[in-house]
């Protein structure tokens, strides 16, 4: 398996700073955080500072399955640029490219795991970032 970055994006009908917010609000983080219907994300936390940590608790609907996913900011350029460390040691790279037309294209950058096939990552980092295109716009 290659240990190549894995990329996602999508481009979000809205203003900058709406989907920036979004992006960072733990109650925005909890209706847009899950991969798919039978998923969602119980907690949030954001420290939105370099040093800061943030977490978030995802759970299957049925109460079977959850983990926790979070991780310590590297660099943040407000508005336009996150780096992340994940607690596992993996680094992502979000940024928010403003199209200058109302639109933000929001790009993901990951490094893989082991355990999942990077198809499999890719559908599911992709899944969850389309529910963030479908929550900012409803709300715009």
């Amino acid at each position: 398996m290659s240990n190549s970055p894995i990329t996602v994006e999508t481009t979000v009908n809205a203003p900058a700073e709406s989907v920036w917010t979004a992006w960072n609000t733990p109650d925005d983080i909890k209706q847009w955080n899950a991969a798919s219907d039978d998923w969602h994300t119980t907690a949030s936390e954001v420290d939105l500072r370099e040093g800061g940590r943030f977490s978030s608790r995802m759970e299957s609907k049925d109460g079977v399955h959850g983990f926790d996913f979070g991780g310590t900011y590297v660099a943040i350029d407000p508005g336009k640029r996150l780096h992340y460390a994940i607690d596992d040691g993996r680094h992502v790279h979000v940024d928010f490219i403003d199209n200058g037309d109302g639109s933000v294209t929001v790009r993901e950058r990951f490094d893989a795991e082991g355990t999942h096939t990077r198809e499999q990552q890719q559908e599911g980092w992709q899944a969850i970032l389309d529910n963030f295109k479908r929550h900012v716009e409803a709300k715009a």
